[in-house]
């Protein structure tokens, strides 16, 4: 999009070449004169097109190539066109933000301030583009919606955790005590072969004597008890 110095925002009317000179300062003298002609306006939809060959629809685009935002505005036409009043650069900006501050460059340049005129087919033709530029440069971002305030669960809703399980059931589908011991029991365990992997002292009695609260038969063991080894 980039155009030689006679290119886009380069064409600078008297009142641009007075606040190029002033700097960002001379924005200020720029303005009054923009506000008080006011002729000049396209639609939205013109100026999405514009945006979309100047900088591919992307209002925020900054590339470092010294030409910033939707609508590619050099440093100096976004500070002629009062955008410093939004954001310091127009990268910064709301795309209703930096339509409005076009807008105002229209007024001043006309449709040759931007390569992409034709392609967009921006003309002075009146419309009001009716954007709303509120007060930060995320003004034209969807509403975000209300959350409504979470409600004090009463005493009936609140759900209380599930209590653990003090049984396991057996393959009969009897049920027997599951313990809370450290060792889970699983399918194939004895109380000896526990013993001797865990290093027991005192082997599978010791065991035994240890689990006698939940153990009736030292034979007798299933998958899912949990066993104290020590």
């Amino acid at each position: 999009m980039l155009l030689s110095s006679k290119g886009k925002h380069r064409r600078p009317s008297k009142a641009v070449r007075i606040a190029t000179l002033a700097g960002v300062a001379g924005a200020a003298v720029a303005v009054p004169l923009m506000g008080a002609t006011g002729a000049s306006a396209a639609s939205v939809a013109t100026w999405d097109a514009v945006a979309q060959c100047e900088s591919g629809g992307n209002w925020s685009i900054n590339t470092g190539n010294g030409y910033y935002g939707g609508l590619q505005f050099s440093q100096s036409s976004w500070a002629a066109a009062g955008g410093t009043q939004f954001a310091a650069r127009a990268d910064l900006a709301s795309k209703a933000q930096q339509i409005t501050a076009a807008e105002k460059l229209l007024d001043l340049q006309g449709p040759g301030a931007w390569a992409c005129a034709g392609a967009g087919g921006l003309t002075n033709d009146g419309v009001d583009p009716g954007v709303d530029t509120g007060s930060a440069p995320s003004a034209d971002k969807a509403a975000q919606p209300e959350r409504k305030a979470e409600q004090p669960t009463t005493r009936s809703e609140k759900r209380t955790a599930p209590k653990a399980s003090k049984t396991v059931t057996t393959p009969t589908g009897d049920k027997v005590k599951k313990g809370d011991g450290e060792y889970k029991v699983k399918a194939g365990d004895t109380l000896s072969t526990i013993a001797d992997a865990k290093k027991v002292k005192g082997g599978w009695q010791k065991l035994f004597k240890l689990n006698g609260d939940i153990v009736e038969d030292a034979d007798l063991i299933f998958p899912g008890q949990q066993l104290h080894l020590k």
